[in-house]
């Protein structure tokens, strides 16, 4: 996955409104209208959001005569998971010296108070 698309993917989760279609998303499929009604927007203001989602590879639309269901894509969450999951090792690693940290300090406040 080349570092432009993994942009365009972060860029598309940034928006709580996308995050909160791809939520609805991962129950099932739905029509733009479905998608639009939790939200106090238009629908053309739906579908900007939807074409960004489609760009980022985040969705697929499909046509069935007059109903255009939407389908979340799973793979471009699981290349972002990806590149988060690289540091994971940093932050475990940072909490582990906090909590050495701590129970340094815990032990420290034990001995002065006898």
């Amino acid at each position: 996955m080349s570092s432009d698309q993994l942009s365009v993917i972060f860029a598309a989760l940034a928006d709580p409104t996308r995050r909160a279609i791809l939520a609805h998303l991962a129950k099932g499929e739905a029509s733009v209208t479905e998608l639009a009604k939790p939200f106090e927007m238009s629908l053309p203001a739906i579908s900007k959001h939807l074409k960004v989602l489609e760009r980022a590879g985040l969705i697929t639309q499909s046509r069935k005569a007059q109903w255009r269901p939407c389908q979340i894509e799973a793979q471009p969450l699981k290349d972002a998971a990806d590149w988060i999951e690289q540091y994971r090792q940093f932050w475990e690693e940072s909490f582990d010296r906090l909590d050495d940290y701590l129970h340094e300090l815990q032990t420290q406040e034990k001995q002065n108070e006898q």
